[in-house]
């Protein structure tokens, strides 16, 4: 038995790449991995974490209530990116320190996204399903060249998205609360949200959810954008008013929408799911052998120096 029990409740961990677990092993410390291959209930936390020196977390809520019945933890661990489903501020009012892994996933999601706007414009996703059904259908896609692609948050992600974006020739615009000197670099031309989603041929969200992002894009901002646009979320899906999104995908205002990311995972089908003009995948945006390892890696830095006494290198910064 270990000196510190390690709870790995993200689906991935010590699957896909095992050094990170052999690393906490090494560390005296006893590790169980995520037996149920989907997020953890708040009955599995209690049960299986309550006595936990540190939890490694993906897409898992970590409530209040769930830290308040953990008393050993002494850090939380995300395995990615992406923290509000960690109540933070319960978890530093028990001195828990709350850990992410910045920048280990950013150009696997910037991929997706840029491939989920290829998959819309050439409607390969139908003519890969009409070709194999032996139906010879071509369909008269849009471009990329000179086109406008809007970045809705330039953080990592959406600035890596530019990157891609630049090299198919497209103009770039952007919007964020902060201007990212990179993506300046890369030709972002820094506007109000208004003006992104008025003149954007392409539209990729990117922005981390809070009480100012959620429901973003709404009626409002839809009836703003170009008709035709291409709408892609690898952010949060409750950036999106689905109702919203739903009736301008019907009414051909949005020519497609693609999105790894929903409210509950597996997801509830919605109606929104069953439209031809939506491209859905399982949050594999961040997923890949690389960034597994680099995620894996990053989260185990941080949890071994919490428990040996030390600052953690990426601790979560509340607001």
């Amino acid at each position: 038995m270990g000196k510190w029990k390690v709870v790995a409740t993200t689906v991935t961990f010590g699957k896909i790449n095992k050094e990170p677990l052999e690393r906490l092993v090494a560390n005296d410390c006893e590790v169980m991995t995520n037996p149920f291959g989907r997020p953890f209930t708040k009955e599995e936390f209690l049960h299986f974490a309550s006595d936990a020196d540190a939890l490694i977390v993906g897409n898992d809520k970590v409530t209040a209530d769930i830290i308040k019945h953990c008393p050993k933890l002494k850090v939380i661990a995300k395995h990615g990116v992406g923290v509000d489903g960690i109540d933070a501020q319960a978890a530093y009012a028990q001195g828990i320190a709350v850990t992410y892994a910045p920048g280990t996933n950013a150009e696997e999601v910037a991929d997706l996204a840029f491939g989920f706007m290829i998959m819309i414009a050439r409607g390969l996703y139908q003519a890969n399903a009409d070709t194999k059904a032996d139906h010879w259908i071509k369909p008269t896609g849009i471009s990329f060249y000179q086109k406008t692609l809007g970045i809705v948050g330039l953080g990592t992600i959406g600035t890596a998205t530019a990157k891609r974006a630049k090299g198919f020739g497209m103009n770039l615009l952007g919007y964020d609360l902060q201007e990212n000197p990179a993506a300046a670099a890369l030709g972002v031309h820094y506007t109000s949200l208004e003006k992104v989603l008025a003149e954007s041929d392409y539209i990729s969200l990117h922005l981390p959810l809070n009480d100012g992002t959620r429901n973003l894009i709404n009626a409002e901002k839809i009836a703003l954008m170009k008709d035709g646009a291409v709408l892609v979320n690898t952010a949060r899906s409750q950036l999106v008013d689905y109702e919203a999104l739903t009736a301008g995908l019907k009414e051909g205002k949005i020519r497609g929408y693609a999105t790894d990311v929903y409210d509950y995972e597996p997801p509830n089908h919605l109606p929104l799911f069953d439209l031809p003009n939506v491209l859905l995948t399982p949050h594999l945006g961040g997923t890949t052998i690389e960034s597994n390892l680099r995620m894996g890696n990053t989260a185990v830095a941080n949890v071994l120096a919490v428990l040996q006494g030390s600052a953690p290198p990426n601790p979560v910064l509340l607001r």
